[in-house]
């Protein structure tokens, strides 16, 4: 088997080894999504998310509130407005703004994830890295090997949503 020059490198490639664990991470979401028959990205419930949790928001606002940039934010909700999941209203104080809301089918969708969808995800990264101690190096090599052991999908029990036994 051929080294992982990103693990090897340590502190030096962290960022990129940071990146890496994400975009697994997000993978096994997305199919764990699909298997529960929700149609959007995981990187886009954080917008819906945050207008559950604020209210309705703004562009500007909403890339605050989740730390991206409002190019990805603007992104995201034409595709969620394409989906029917958020409504854009003009700002009462300026006609020229736009403030996001979750549209019914929006909100039905949070009120079937906050059920449903991200207590099984939550356990299953729980699961992940409830074990981990010690030097974030260390932690990261024991997310990673934990990821290539069992994915997140497979820490789901698929008929009760909770923690599969290791």
């Amino acid at each position: 088997m051929t080294e992982d020059i990103v693990r090897a490198f340590g502190f030096l490639c962290l960022g990129t080894r940071m990146k890496r664990i994400g975009e697994r991470l997000q993978a096994d979401t997305q199919r764990i999504m699909e298997e529960m028959g929700v149609g959007i990205a995981p990187g886009q419930y954080p917008l819906l998310a945050a207008i559950d949790r604020l209210g309705p928001l703004t562009v500007g606002e909403l890339a605050e509130a989740i730390g991206i940039s409002q190019p990805g934010v603007t992104r995201s909700i034409g595709q969620l407005k394409q989906l029917g999941l958020l409504c854009a209203d003009a700002s009462p104080g300026d006609q020229r703004r736009k403030v996001m809301s979750l549209s019914p089918q929006g909100r039905a969708l949070i009120e079937m994830s906050k059920a449903q969808v991200w207590p099984r995800i939550e356990s299953a990264v729980i699961d992940l890295c409830g074990g981990l101690d010690g030097p974030l190096l260390d932690q990261l090599a024991a997310i990673e090997d934990g990821l290539a052991v069992l994915s997140l999908e497979r820490r789901i029990d698929d008929t009760k949503g909770e923690r599969t036994p290791q």
